[in-house]
C-alpha cells in the first residue's frame, strides 16, 4: 500500500495553486489503476472499479462516502450495476492536489480490502 493512505487531508480552501505536471507525475505511481483527466479545464483523479453485482459496487460506495465524510473531502462518484467510477479534485483550487491523491490511495485500499474478503 501507498503510504499516502496513512495521511490525513489538510483543509484547502483555494489560495494554493493546484498541482503542476511534474508533482502530478511524482504521485501517480502511488496509486495504481487511477489516471488524470480533464473535465472543463480541471484534472481530475479518476478510476473505475468492477464488482460481481450491485450490493457490492453500492457497498463500496458507501465505503467511500464514510471515509470522504471523516477526511472532509468528497468524489464524484457513479455507482451502477458492477462498477464504482470514481473521480477526486479539489473544487477550491479548481485541479488536483495532494489531498486528492491521499483520497485516491484510501480508495484502492478500501477496493483491496473488499476483494480479498471475497
Amino acid at each position: 500500500m501507498s503510504p499516502l493512505v496513512e495521511e490525513k487531508c489538510v483543509p484547502c480552501h483555494g489560495g494554493v495553486p493546484p498541482l503542476n505536471d511534474d508533482e502530478i507525475a511524482q504521485l501517480l505511481p502511488e496509486v495504481p489503476g487511477w489516471e488524470v483527466i480533464e473535465v472543463e479545464n480541471q484534472k481530475r483523479l479518476q478510476r473505475t472499479f468492477k464488482f460481481k453485482d450491485f450490493a457490492n459496487a453500492l457497498d463500496f460506495t458507501n465505503r467511500i462516502g464514510q471515509i470522504a465524510e471523516a477526511e472532509g473531502h468528497h468524489p464524484l462518484m457513479i455507482t451502477e450495476w458492477g462498477k464504482v467510477t470514481v473521480a477526486w479534485w479539489t473544487h477550491a483550487i479548481g485541479g488536483l492536489h495532494r489531498n486528492d491523491f491521499i483520497m485516491a490511495a484510501k480508495t484502492n485500499q478500501i477496493f483491496a480490502q473488499m476483494t480479498a474478503n471475497g
